[in-house]
C-alpha cells in the first residue's frame, strides 16, 4: 500500500496524533485536544493540536464520523473541509450543534443536563465535547492540477448525458 509522508507538529499539551482504527480504514480518527461546549445553534471551531505539512499535491479532507453524525445533531458544516498543502496553522474542526429547541427556557443549563458524544438517541441540547474525544476523520486526496483549454463549444467533446439539475428524479 502506498504510503505518503506528512510531517506533524504537536503545537498543544497532550494533544493525540490521529490514528487509523482498523486495518484498512480510509480515514484517520482525529481528537479534540480540549473541552469545548457547543450549545444548540451554535458553530464552533475545536483544536486538534496538529500543524501538518502537506507534501504538494496533496489535500487533506476533513470528514464526519458517521457515530457522531448518526447519535448527536452535531455536523462538520463544511463536509468536506479541504487543509490545502501550504496551511501551516494549528487544524481546527469546524462544528456545528443542528439542535433545534423551540423554546430558549429549555435549553439545558445544567451541567448534568449537557450531552456529550456517548449520549444516545440523537438528543437535541447543549453538548460538551472533551479532551481527546474523536471528533471527526482525515482523508489525504492526491489533488492534480487543472490545465482549461478553451473552446467555443464543449457540446460535441464526449457525450451529453442530457438533463440539467435535478433530471434523474428525486
Amino acid at each position: 500500500m502506498k504510503q505518503v509522508e506528512v510531517f506533524v507538529e504537536l503545537c498543544r499539551e497532550d494533544a493525540i496524533l490521529p490514528e487509523y482504527a482498523r486495518p484498512g480504514d480510509a480515514g484517520m480518527d482525529v481528537f479534540a485536544a480540549e473541552d469545548v461546549i457547543i450549545e444548540p445553534g451554535q458553530t464552533v471551531i475545536v483544536p486538534t493540536g496538529l500543524k501538518l505539512a502537506i507534501p504538494e499535491g496533496y489535500e487533506i479532507q476533513v470528514r464526519p464520523r458517521s457515530g457522531i453524525s448518526l447519535n448527536t445533531p452535531l455536523r462538520i458544516v463544511n463536509s468536506p473541509g479541504t487543509i490545502d498543502s501550504g496551511y501551516r496553522d494549528e487544524l481546527g474542526i469546524i462544528i456545528n450543534n443542528s439542535s433545534f429547541i423551540p423554546n430558549s427556557s429549555s435549553i439545558p443549563t445544567s451541567p448534568s443536563l449537557v450531552y456529550t458524544l456517548d449520549s444516545k438517541g440523537n438528543k437535541m441540547g447543549t453538548y460538551k465535547i472533551r479532551k481527546g474525544d474523536r471528533i471527526a476523520q482525515i482523508v489525504l486526496q492526491e489533488v492534480p492540477r487543472i490545465k482549461f483549454n478553451l473552446v467555443k463549444s464543449v457540446k460535441d467533446i464526449g457525450k451529453d448525458r442530457g438533463g440539467g439539475f435535478g433530471s434523474t428524479g428525486v
